[in-house]
């Protein structure tokens, strides 16, 4: 504690911090706004939200059935660097590992058992942590794309602290960070557009579509941001938490195509449409990035399977995505938790999770997609 403040809050911006905020073309009429106009957090029926978290019926198939699978050969297989120069490694959530020409990335590392500013309450990790933090080896960078607490984990960060490693975080993210005890010398702050080099990659803060806040008041003062890292051979895009919007096509013009990309497609909700996208909108936000040609690149699906945020069922946002990769001609990878892949190489797409979700009520759909696919023209054919 410090004061009535939790440490697990962070702290708001402050003197030099502030007027570089106060400065940025971003920050209109005392907060940071959207590209699409003025931020804030979910709006919707308090009544119609709570009814639906009350519905035992509604609860059960939000969390998987049985023990969600972790991969287990994780760290033998990051021993060897990756033959093409590009590995990622799904950790959970938002959580990526990537390893990109000889450089070592981790997007949005978050190994506590909950987001949540208190230990005994809040949304709980449904598997565990696939690589101890202390095992996953040097890093180069840690990249954070907001401040929600399922992005920034107060108890990562300070195990993160002392490998000195860089933090490359968006304009205000910083102060936080600072509280928690990060050098300022380890520290990249960045507004949209701005651009970093570290250890031989450039990091770009790209526009998103969301809101931040981590305590009581939530004073918009923090940025929210996506990211395009581009080394001397690969390009990859982390979108962090964001809502659709047409900008994804600017990115995808200035930065890209990419060689991948770790698009959020889960917790999404008809109460919060304009702040985390479903998966249709996740496909459609990987094609703006590639220039609107499917044969570039491979989405890997984030932000769903780890914690329970949202009212959909738990496999939902990887079944809808896989069928709408399929759809569009989207090269797709569904790894298990801690299954490294890499991109150029065949990328992994076992319906693992079928194994243990609660199936829907009319079945699980044909597999592979394109199984379901054709099964859809037979259908139609008959009619």
């Amino acid at each position: 504690m410090s004061g009535w403040r939790p440490l697990s809050f962070g702290a708001d911006p402050t003197r030099e911090r502030m007027a570089r905020i106060q400065s940025s073309p971003n920050f209109e009429d005392g907060v940071f706004v959207n590209p699409t106009g003025p931020s804030g957090p979910p709006r919707g029926s308090a009544w119609g939200m709570l009814k639906s978290q009350l519905r035992k019926a509604d609860r059960i198939p939000r969390r998987p059935a049985a023990p969600v699978p972790v991969y287990p050969y994780t760290l033998a297989e990051l021993a060897t660097p990756p033959s093409s120069g590009l590995r990622l490694t799904w950790m959970g959530h938002s959580s990526v590992l990537a390893e990109i020409d000889g450089r070592r990335v981790l997007f949005d590392p978050v190994w506590g058992e909950r987001c949540s500013p208190f230990g005994f309450v809040g949304p709980r990790r449904v598997h565990p942590v696939p690589v101890p933090l202390t095992e996953l080896g040097p890093l180069d960078a840690v990249v954070i794309s907001h401040d929600h607490y399922d992005h920034l984990d107060l108890p990562t960060i300070r195990q993160l602290v002392g490998t000195g490693t860089q933090f490359v975080v968006p304009l205000g993210v910083g102060s936080h960070l600072e509280r928690w005890g990060v050098p300022t010398r380890q520290m990249t702050e960045l507004d949209w557009q701005e651009s970093s080099t570290i250890a031989g990659l450039t990091f770009t803060a790209t526009p998103a579509r969301h809101f931040c806040g981590r305590g009581i008041r939530n004073t918009q003062h923090t940025l929210w941001a996506s990211w395009a890292v581009r080394g001397p051979e690969h390009r990859i895009y982390h979108s962090g938490d964001t809502g659709y919007f047409p900008g994804f096509a600017d990115i995808g013009a200035k930065h890209g195509p990419f060689d991948a990309t770790m698009i959020q497609i889960g917790a999404y909700s008809d109460y919060w449409p304009d702040i985390h996208m479903t998966p249709g909108e996740g496909i459609r936000t990987h094609l703006d990035l590639q220039r609107d040609d499917p044969a570039q690149g491979v989405l890997l699906p984030i932000h769903w399977g780890t914690f329970n945020l949202a009212f959909h069922p738990w496999a939902e946002p990887i079944e809808q995505t896989m069928y709408a990769a399929h759809r569009a001609g989207v090269a797709a990878a569904a790894p298990k938790p801690g299954q490294p892949f890499e991109p150029s190489g065949q990328p992994p797409a076992e319906s693992w999770w079928r194994a243990v979700a609660v199936p829907p009520a009319a079945g699980w759909p044909a597999w592979p997609p394109a199984a379901a696919a054709q099964a859809e023209l037979d259908l139609a054919a008959d009619r």
